[in-house]
């Protein structure tokens, strides 16, 4: 018999959405989930089911029941002939990375996270880039679903076809998804060549930036003409970093920490400045030092730090974590501070005004240069995140993207007291058929804007996000699933073409609504 706990607390990754279920479980098999389901079913409960916690909105949270699936995260077989994986649902990626490079197989694309479930990245028409590639969920050939009768449901191109179309960006409103199959690649390495440029050329070239890199991106610096392009593609190079302990860390961090805490504290007083100067220069290279002796009493190289992982550890034996989290976070909290834009935001708390100086001052510093990295392509991929963070994140059509990043612009411009953090990213994937994929039938650019929050900080965004929303409405956008918007079932219905058949497909296996939450109400009422 399935066992649930009362007074657990879920908070998503970034901290900035949270609920308190009535009862959270963790089955460890198909008959487990059943039980929970009976049992809503009798009691009139909601269900929602979790995975990693990283989708930056309310999407995962329920005041009725919470069924998180790690535990539930086995790789089943693998299919060399096939180059197919299947898996339960609960699985990270991160943790199926390795099995694929034990056959020699890789996923084709991936999202910048790891640390996140393959049900749940499905789910919410997670993406990368490259506009030969679709969003993740493309890449799923077979998935199997339980619904809220109890009925298990298979699903393929050639088995519940429509179903099919459906499930692969459920939002999680169909059921419980059970196991996935994924179409995978023969292993692979990637490049990544970074370099500087402007708005105007990377805009005027677009269609050449997406002919010369498999994988295209750009980042836009607000409140600037300031790129960095970024290329990702093919290599038979061995890997290499250009990452750099001094610049990142050193530099990047305690220099400019003290260095802030000065021009925040000394007004006009040029004499006093210049001391405090003068004494944070001192503590910085004493805190510079400090952090090599003791990464070198661990045995790390500074310069090797960054690509330092750390452990993951069951949630319950770390006391820092309670019943979220890894304990990547809770080191983080401990000792771990993060780089120069983290401090410098947090500074423009204080003085939004700062930010202009604050977005070209940071690609200067760390942009201003061409750099080259090369490794297994999921390494290349995916990357650290570390920073607490407000997002949004629309799918335009690829036809837009100059319009629409041109509007953004001059919004900017024409109102100086909205502040936008770096970066604005830029990338793009291919159409698909999937019924609410915001790639629904026509190539995609997603275009991501974001507000860090500096220790815990919230910064005021609404004026920003109202107008960025209000622009992408304008060129027909989509909001990404997983991301906080503020669209409707009226939006939606303009927006998809297949929207009311995904309606009447829901209504079909949940007549009763046991997977909605307060999100998936705006959605569908």
């Amino acid at each position: 018999m399935v066992h649930g706990h009362k007074g657990v607390k879920f908070q998503n990754w970034a901290k900035t959405y949270g609920c308190c279920p009535e009862m959270y479980y963790q089955p460890t098999s198909v008959e487990e989930i059943r039980e929970v389901l009976t049992l809503a079913r009798q009691q009139n409960k909601r269900v929602k089911v979790v995975g990693g916690g990283h989708s930056p909105s309310d999407i995962a949270c329920t005041d009725g029941f919470m069924i998180h699936m790690g535990k539930m995260n086995h790789v089943l077989q693998v299919d060399k002939e096939k180059k197919q994986v299947t898996v339960e649902a609960g699985v990270l990626l991160a943790d199926l990375h390795p099995v694929l490079e034990k056959h020699g197989l890789a996923l084709s694309n991936l999202g910048a996270v790891s640390d996140v479930t393959a049900a749940g990245v499905i789910g919410s028409g997670t993406h990368n880039t490259g506009i030969r590639h679709g969003i993740l969920a493309t890449q799923v050939a077979a998935l199997t679903l339980l619904t809220a009768d109890g009925t298990i449901l298979e699903c393929s191109e050639s088995s519940n076809a429509e179903l099919f179309q459906a499930a692969r960006v459920h939002l999680g409103c169909l059921g419980v998804i059970l196991t996935i199959t994924l179409q995978c690649v023969p292993q692979f390495h990637l490049q990544e060549t970074s370099f500087p440029s402007t708005l105007r050329e990377v805009l005027d070239n677009l269609d050449s930036h997406l002919k010369k890199s498999e994988y295209f991106r750009f980042l836009w610096f607000p409140h600037s003409e300031n790129v960095s392009v970024i290329y990702q593609d093919h290599t038979n190079k061995p890997p290499s970093s250009s990452a750099n302990w001094f610049w990142d860390y050193a530099i990047g961090f305690y220099l400019l920490e003290f260095l802030l805490w000065v021009s925040q504290r000394c007004g006009d007083n040029r004499t006093l400045k210049n001391w405090l100067v003068f004494v944070s220069v001192c503590m910085w290279l004493r805190n510079v030092a400090t952090s090599c002796l003791i990464q070198v009493s661990k045995g790390i190289s500074p310069l090797q730090r960054r690509a330092t992982s750390y452990q993951r550890v069951p949630i319950s034996e770390h006391p820092k974590l309670r019943k979220f989290g890894t304990v990547e976070e809770a080191q983080a909290m401990d000792s771990d501070p993060g780089p120069l834009i983290y401090l410098l935001c947090d500074f423009s708390t204080f003085l939004p005004g700062l930010v202009g100086w604050i977005n070209r001052f940071f690609f200067w510093l760390l942009f201003n240069r061409k750099k080259e990295n090369s490794n297994l392509s999921h390494k290349i991929f995916t990357y650290e995140c570390r920073f607490k963070q407000h997002v949004q994140d629309w799918a335009i059509p690829r036809e837009k993207t100059k319009e629409a990043l041109l509007e953004l612009k001059a919004m900017l411009e024409a109102h100086p007291k909205v502040v936008a953090h770096y970066p604005v990213e830029v990338r793009f994937a291919r159409g698909d058929g999937i019924l609410l994929s915001p790639c629904f039938r026509r190539d995609s650019c997603y275009v991501n804007i974001i507000m860090y929050r500096p220790y815990g900080k919230d910064v005021p965004r609404l004026d920003y996000w109202l107008a960025y929303e209000t622009i992408m409405k304008k060129v027909g956008g989509r909001p990404h699933w997983a991301k906080a918007h503020n669209c409707t079932r009226k939006d939606f219905e303009k927006m998809y073409p297949a929207f009311p058949k995904f309606c009447a497909i829901r209504e079909q296996l949940d007549p009763t609504g046991m997977f909605l939450n307060a999100y998936l109400e705006k959605v569908f009422y």
